[in-house]
């Protein structure tokens, strides 16, 4: 499924693509029911031709949408249209991790700032029985409000789900 400008998934309207890559394409969205831009994820075609990965990714985007943290990305909805799944989560602006480290390091005390968002965003995973496995500078979100967003928590593991 590829998606363009004006283009409808589900009651969502598609406005601009945000980037694509290996994980699948993020859009900007409008909401109409509620009055709101938002952002989908459209996941990749391997994960809807696999019935595993399909069912691993709805259990994980469920058990992730059921945290609320202030440093945890907010999933609003899963869905399914022309067989792809796909995620509609709040919207960030800002940047990762990765590219503000590409324009030098911050100052320590940033640095510190940052970290403990990270971890108490982790901590909060970690109370809702998740344990990301791959905090990178790509799975750290920095807002232009300043605040830190892990993202891509659906690669933790659910503690006590074997997966």
């Amino acid at each position: 499924m590829t998606l363009s400008q004006g283009a409808h998934l589900g009651r969502f309207e598609i406005l601009d693509p945000i980037r694509a890559g290996g994980m699948g394409e993020v859009w900007r969205a409008r909401d109409p029911s509620l009055g709101r831009e938002v952002a989908i994820k459209v996941l990749p075609a391997e994960v809807a031709e696999s019935p595993e990965r399909r069912k691993r990714f709805e259990r994980e985007a469920r058990a992730t949408a059921g945290l609320n943290h202030p440093n945890i990305l907010t999933i609003h909805e899963v869905g399914i249209e022309d067989s792809r799944p796909f995620l509609v989560t709040e919207l960030l602006e800002g940047e990762s991790l990765r590219r503000v480290l590409r324009q030098g390091l911050p100052s320590h005390a940033t640095t510190a700032e940052w970290g403990l968002a990270v971890a108490y965003g982790l901590a909060g995973a970690r109370a809702g029985a998740h344990v990301h496995r791959d905090v990178t500078p790509e799975t750290v979100f920095l807002t232009s409000a300043r605040g830190v967003k892990i993202v891509e928590v659906g690669l933790a593991k659910i503690l006590g789900s074997g997966g």
